[in-house]
């Protein structure tokens, strides 16, 4: 069940993808894997080639791919245009099977030439059976097959966490857990330099730190209803966020695509979109 959706409310280009999603209980909120996150980059066969050789290791081959796109469910690559600058600093985690499929998602990387930030091995800081290898993809975000035990793991091959480094993780806080009851979001961990959220079975950190800020990343939720897309645009215009795109049909990209769009702290494109796929 693929669609296309965008990086900007409105834009008839499209950048990202919608992807299959599970239902679970809550309050108009699927809130169970992230519906699309996508990136533009500064050389779209390079990075292609890039996350063809390393997501593949996880068992993951692209959905769709041509001149303007290039998708993984839930994980989307396109051009940089004036529109859209390059994607930077973010940290992407991909879930993988077991501890030997990080080992070979690193190893892939590392024999195709990419370059190393992180040998695979135990990271307890992140959990006692945290286990991560890292790379950097061609534009410098880094990228990380993860396994470790969670109650309710993403398939592997599909986006296990975010990292976005902030201006202020209070005040993306705020911003967050504003549009938490309509995005599937919990606070699960909130200190003044490190703030996360969770869905059932991913999270999403947003820290400050000595790194460069991440710039221009696309991040939508997905919802069940229509009425749940209108709440969570009225919630964050109300309490004072930017308008990116009112809610309504986006047909261009499938019949019954209904989104709307926001802009947190940070510029980052915020979606919550309903698919009206039954």
């Amino acid at each position: 069940m693929l669609g296309l959706s965008v990086l900007e409310g409105g834009d008839n280009r499209a950048i990202v993808a919608e992807v299959t999603f599970i239902e679970h209980a809550g309050n108009g909120s699927l809130g169970r894997v992230f519906d699309h996150v996508g990136i533009a980059v500064s050389d779209l066969a390079a990075s292609e080639r890039f996350y063809r050789t390393v997501l593949s290791v996880l068992g993951a081959e692209p959905s769709h791919a041509d001149a303007e796109l290039v998708e993984w469910e839930d994980w989307d690559i396109g051009p940089t245009d004036r529109e859209h600058p390059v994607t930077r600093g973010l940290h992407v985690g991909f879930r993988a099977r077991d501890r030997a499929q990080v080992d070979a998602f690193w190893q892939a990387g590392v024999d195709a030439g990419y370059r190393d930030e992180g040998a695979p091995g135990p990271r307890t800081q992140y959990g006692p059976t945290y286990y991560g290898g890292f790379l950097l993809d061609p534009d410098g975000n880094s990228v990380e097959a993860v396994h470790g035990d969670r109650e309710d793991a993403v398939p592997a091959g599909r986006v296990d966490h975010l990292w976005f480094r902030v201006r202020d993780p209070q005040a993306s806080r705020r911003f967050y857990t504003t549009i938490a009851p309509h995005a599937g979001l919990r606070l699960t961990h909130d200190e003044p330099g490190r703030v996360q959220l969770s869905g059932p079975d991913y999270s999403f950190s947003l820290v400050r730190d000595e790194r460069p800020l991440t710039e221009h990343v696309h991040l939508a939720f997905p919802a069940r209803e229509d009425a749940t897309v209108r709440a969570f645009h009225a919630a964050a215009l109300a309490a004072g966020y930017e308008d990116h795109g009112a809610p309504g049909e986006r047909a261009v990209y499938h019949p019954g695509y209904y989104g709307a769009f926001v802009l947190d702290p940070d510029g980052h494109n915020v979606e919550v979109v309903n698919h009206n796929r039954g």
